[in-house]
């Protein structure tokens, strides 16, 4: 059995370390967490610590996953590569370029994985998009969209711009700039476009809605929309167009239920909120998004089954599209690609 460590214990960690287990190949040895390790840890049978160096100095581990705000990414990667551990890294990456290089570097010189979790590249609509789009049913694609919009985190950390780096373009839109990378091949981005703004939590000092246009090398036009402020529950869906054909993939509600309900009950799926009336009721959630996909495939990778489909260098080249987007945004031009910053918050380069 891999034994794996959780840095992080909230709902990202509970994710992290259901997928893990449900691949019968990872025993959940340890959770770190300053607030909630026992009570995640309880769930498995691990230990609990206040923190990553507490759970590194005590443990012998195979893998540490990491789901804790986007500041401490970078360190925590750090001390699990020199502690010979694999690091899966749940998006963004970090929270600039040079905390990206110093991971990478870290785990390269450690001879470790670094694995960066995209649970949308391993959602079953989006591979077999991936297919469709291999056997060119849709012929020479030129056009992708993608949307992911809800209204707003589970914690007030996102909005804070020292923990967070950024709002919905980092948190949200990386999803889409990621999806298309991948669908693409991994295929250069050329030139960003961005537009952002503060329309439903107007007083943050991070935005909460954000629309990027990508120009790839081969002529691909992609739009992708990340939003905190589209009330509702969470929308999620892809729309591919070629000049052969068309697709579009609703994974958050092409694959619910639709529940009327004059009372109101518990949980119906990711963000959603009152139950009452008609509400889009999910099934196999998890399943239906690829958490448990990807980690199956992280665990194959580790065991030398499966070369990585996503890596600490895709984490990158998605905060490197994020952080020319918010310096579009700011400038109102398209910014071309290879973009280099030396900013430490992205959204610093769109709000000083």
């Amino acid at each position: 059995m891999i034994r794996a460590g959780v840095v992080g214990s909230r709902f990202a960690g509970s994710l992290h370390a259901e997928s893990l287990q449900a691949t019968g190949r990872v025993e959940i040895a340890a959770v770190a967490s300053p607030s909630n390790a026992a009570a995640l840890a309880g769930n498995f049978g691990a230990a609990a610590y206040p923190s990553v160096e507490a759970m590194l100095e005590s443990e012998r581990l195979d893998v540490v996953s990491l789901a804790i705000p986007n500041k401490f990414h970078a360190d925590a990667a750090v001390a699990a590569a020199r502690a010979g551990a694999h690091v899966i890294c749940d998006k963004p990456l970090a929270q600039n370029l040079a905390d990206a290089d110093r991971m990478i570097s870290a785990c390269a010189e450690a001879g470790v994985h670094l694995l960066y979790g995209e649970e949308l590249c391993f959602a079953p609509r989006y591979r077999r998009v991936k297919q469709l789009i291999a056997e060119g049913a849709f012929g020479k694609v030129f056009s992708i969209s993608h949307r992911e919009r809800h209204d707003g985190p589970h914690s007030r950390w996102f909005y804070d711009p020292d923990v967070s780096g950024g709002g919905a373009l980092l948190d949200m839109a990386c999803h889409g700039i990621e999806l298309t990378r991948w669908l693409l091949d991994k295929t250069p981005v050329e030139s960003v476009f961005a537009r952002l703004g503060n329309f439903r939590h107007v007083d943050e000092a991070v935005e909460d809605h954000a629309v990027v246009s990508l120009r790839f090398a081969d002529g691909t036009l992609a739009t992708i929309e990340g939003s905190w402020a589209v009330s509702g529950g969470i929308d999620e869906r892809l729309e591919v167009v070629g000049d052969g054909g068309s697709v579009v993939a609703d994974l958050a509600r092409g694959g619910s239920m639709l529940v009327h309900s004059d009372q109101g009950f518990g949980y119906a799926a990711e963000k959603a909120g009152d139950t009452r009336g008609w509400s889009h009721v999910s099934f196999a959630e998890a399943w239906q998004w690829g958490w448990p996909q990807q980690f199956a495939h992280f665990v194959d990778v580790i065991e030398g089954k499966a070369k990585p489909e996503e890596t600490g260098a895709d984490g990158k080249a998605t905060l490197e599209i994020v952080l020319a987007a918010y310096q579009s945004a700011a400038t109102g031009a398209d910014v071309s690609l290879p973009f280099s910053t030396d900013v430490t918050r992205p959204v610093h380069l769109w709000r000083p």
